[in-house]
């Protein structure tokens, strides 16, 4: 069965590494998978979106807000398509992020050197979004798991890929549903 799989988090905890590991992976291990990314900055709205995350525009909180919203939205025949096709979708990042942004300080994440360029990557601004973060994660209609970005490339990869196999199992078992339906 084809299955979605998101990693949302924080800014610079390695989600993009980990995602296109985890799709590889599961290709190698013969699984039809592929990569989506949000925001997709090849569209209209994510080139807006882009040009502001770069700090080259500056744009109202609130239709910031819309963008996003809309830039998921705009994905959104795509995915079904891919989910027909029986394609298992790994996204870095989706709604939840948009969410978090919208309303841990990581250390390791400030020492890298393109960390701070783009407007949401400032310590108190993350904090924020982390706070959120843990209070989407009371949403018991969403089966979050919490993977350690803490460790190792490959310890995080191994942990993901465990978690993703186990859904991948079950996911055959259930119809997948639709989020905030």
């Amino acid at each position: 069965g084809c299955l979605r799989r998101v990693l949302e988090g924080m800014d610079c905890p390695r989600k993009s590494t980990q995602s296109r590991k985890l799709v590889d992976v599961l290709c190698a291990l013969g699984h039809r998978a592929e990569l989506l990314c949000f925001p997709e900055r090849s569209t209209e709205t994510g080139k807006l979106l882009s040009s502001y995350l770069e700090k080259k525009s500056d744009l109202e909180d609130h239709s910031v807000h819309l963008l996003f919203s809309a830039n998921h939205w705009e994905q959104v025949p795509l995915i079904k398509e891919k989910f027909s096709q029986g394609v298992t979708l790994v996204m870095d990042r989706y709604a939840f992020s948009g969410v978090a942004f919208s309303g841990l300080q990581l250390v390791d994440a400030a020492k890298r050197s393109a960390f701070g360029h783009e407007c949401y990557e400032n310590g108190a601004f993350q904090e924020r979004a982390l706070q959120c973060f843990h209070q989407l994660m009371r949403d018991t209609t969403v089966n979050w798991k919490m993977v350690d970005a803490s460790k190792s490339i490959e310890a995080v990869h191994e942990d993901i890929l465990v978690l993703s196999e186990d859904a991948i199992r079950t996911a055959t078992e259930k119809p997948l549903g639709e989020l905030w339906k």
